[in-house]
């Protein structure tokens, strides 16, 4: 594996560069609510201003669907970059016509200036992969870094089509996420594999990739309904489609027993209010076979605990993608801090463990162990493209 990393770029003192990064990240009252990605951004920026460089920083927010929308706006993110910098972060609206105006201000800039663009998604150009607008961002700078990872499977212009108008490299954090995650594509055996949370069809790449290295897939969240449906075994009122069955009864039948369902479950008798509980949202622990018509499967149970911390026990390489339940409800968050806990266990020496996706790194953080892991990836459907092999048009031309 090759990565044409920004650190091998010639001649780079001096130049503007187009960075693009992966800010989309929660904002509540207009403000930043986790920061984490900005931080993990600020050694691509301190490297590039020691080059006495122009930075353009340029990022998505949401999804405003090509039209200027306030809530989405980057200005606040700006304004937070510059607290973080401790150095003044210019911001410029740089959506259609204004464009032009950018430019020019970017132009009479100085060395080692710090330029914050208004949300690329406020163009409808972007997610069109629209080589008129990328050559336009690119007419902007001299040199391209991605350091954008999270969406780096996607065909967005600022991504996948700036590349044809500039010298193009690899940023930092890009770069890190390369080396932690191919890491996994040749693990330490055993490789166990935890996949929660739902929509199979965005897992199926990944299943299929790592089923041959894999020595168990343990599978928990409402991603194992349809694979429990596909063996008969009833699921209550949890949500389920027949396409889904489908596919979990294809990739069980080529396994070789190595997909690991739930033993046992959490479940409720009240779909329509999950957060009421008591004498008419009654919460049990059924045997995977006992659950009601009438119940809701909603986290793994004890004894499905204790079975996958047996796997994880001997593990040399783990990935994690996915919540064992509904963690965003207190009463069935249990099985998911546990299963973090024991792979935080592993981690940093007896096991590598990756862990990613914004659920799954949510929990990981309430769960208090996020320090003890190897690598947390910034990007869910990223991580997911990248070990399932699928196409990543960000990366396309910057990782061999």
């Amino acid at each position: 594996m090759t990565i044409k990393s920004i650190r091998q770029a010639k001649g780079l003192s001096g130049k503007t560069v187009f960075l693009r990064v992966d800010f989309n990240v929660p904002m509540k009252r207009g403000r930043v609510a986790d920061d984490n990605r900005l931080r993990q951004t600020l050694p691509d920026i301190a490297f590039l201003l020691e080059k006495k460089c122009k930075v353009i920083i340029a990022t998505h927010l949401g999804r405003p669907e090509g039209k200027k929308v306030l809530a989405y706006s980057t200005k606040p993110l700006a304004v937070y970059l510059s607290k973080l910098l401790q150095r003044p972060v210019k911001f410029l609206d740089g959506t259609g016509p204004k464009l032009i105006a950018a430019k020019k201000v970017i132009a009479q800039a100085k060395p080692e200036s710090v330029i914050f663009l208004e949300n690329l998604r406020f163009n409808k150009e972007e997610q069109a992969n629209d080589k008129a607008f990328a050559k336009k961002l690119a007419a902007l700078a001299d040199i391209y870094v991605n350091d954008a990872f999270a969406v780096s499977h996607r065909a967005d212009a600022s991504v996948a089509a700036i590349k044809q108008f500039l010298p193009s490299y690899a940023g930092l954090l890009l770069e890190k996420e390369i080396i932690n995650l191919h890491r996994v594509l040749a693990p330490r055996h055993p490789l166990i594999v935890v996949i929660g949370g739902e929509k199979i069809a965005t897992k199926i790449n990944l299943l299929k990739n790592l089923l041959p290295a894999a020595s168990r897939i343990l599978i928990g969240g409402a991603l194992a309904h349809p694979f429990l449906a596909a063996e008969n075994i009833p699921i209550g009122q949890s949500l389920i489609d027949e396409d889904s069955i489908k596919i979990a009864r294809e990739l069980l039948r080529h396994s070789g027993g190595k997909i690991i369902l739930p033993v046992d479950v959490i479940t409720c008798s009240d779909l329509k209010d999950l957060k009421k509980i008591g004498p008419k949202n009654i919460i049990k622990v059924r045997k995977i076979k006992d659950v009601g018509e009438r119940e809701t499967i909603c986290d793994i149970g004890p004894e499905t605990i204790g079975l996958f911390s047996e796997y994880l026990r001997s593990a040399k390489t783990i990935v994690w993608n996915g919540p064992m339940g509904l963690i965003e409800i207190g009463s069935f968050s249990h099985g998911t801090l546990i299963i973090a806990r024991m792979i935080a266990s592993r981690a940093s020496g007896e096991a590598y463990a990756v862990v990613g996706g914004g659920e799954t790194v949510e929990a990981l953080a309430l769960s208090g162990m996020g320090e003890y892991i190897d690598w947390v990836s910034t990007g869910g459907g990223a991580m997911l493209a990248f070990l399932g092999k699928e196409p990543m048009p960000g990366l396309e031309g910057l990782v061999k």
